[in-house]
């Protein structure tokens, strides 16, 4: 019983990956679907040596591969709908801020974007993150940094200054 509550637990968590990663609700609920309906056919191939969660975190993002190596690529095509209306004025900063943050991680590598979202969305410690992964802590931390320097150049802001003796 522990495993499945332990499943259960994990299907929030899950879901704010998923979103983050294919910021589709849809799509992001089928994936999350998918993870659990997979997860609960294969319980035997668990092994116990981790978390529950860190397994189904793995399996969600295998699916997402597969899913990602069976799609047809789009190019840059971009759907009327998708388009902002620009006869209207934009009084809310914060929402283009968000929306530029949004454009900049879709910009970043598969790898440091769902390091990055996997570390800061779905709240994995780097152990855990690097086991989802497949990838040493340390090469985790290596595409953590590369993403935060990528994103912090995309939107236009400067890495922070290191500080000097003296300075407070």
């Amino acid at each position: 019983m522990t495993f499945l509550r332990d499943v259960e637990g994990a299907i929030p968590a899950l879901r704010r990956y998923a979103m983050a990663l294919v910021r589709d609700p849809d799509r992001a609920d089928d994936l999350v679907q998918d993870c659990l309906e997979r997860a609960l056919a294969r319980r035997h191939l668990w092994r116990g040596d981790g978390p529950v969660r860190a397994w189904m975190f793995t399996i969600l993002l295998n699916r997402l591969r597969d899913e990602e190596r069976k799609a047809p690529r789009p190019g840059h095509l971009v759907p009327i709908e998708a388009l902002a209306d620009t006869g209207t004025p934009g009084a809310q900063e914060h929402h283009m801020a968000l929306a530029e943050v949004a454009r900049a991680l879709d910009r970043l590598p598969p790898d440091q974007r769902r390091a990055l979202l996997l570390v800061t969305v779905a709240g994995q410690s780097l152990g855990e993150a690097a086991r989802i992964l497949d990838i040493p802590e340390g090469t985790l931390v290596s595409r953590l940094g590369r993403a935060r320097e990528t994103l912090r150049s995309l939107v236009g802001r400067d890495a922070p200054r290191p500080r000097t003796k003296g300075q407070t």
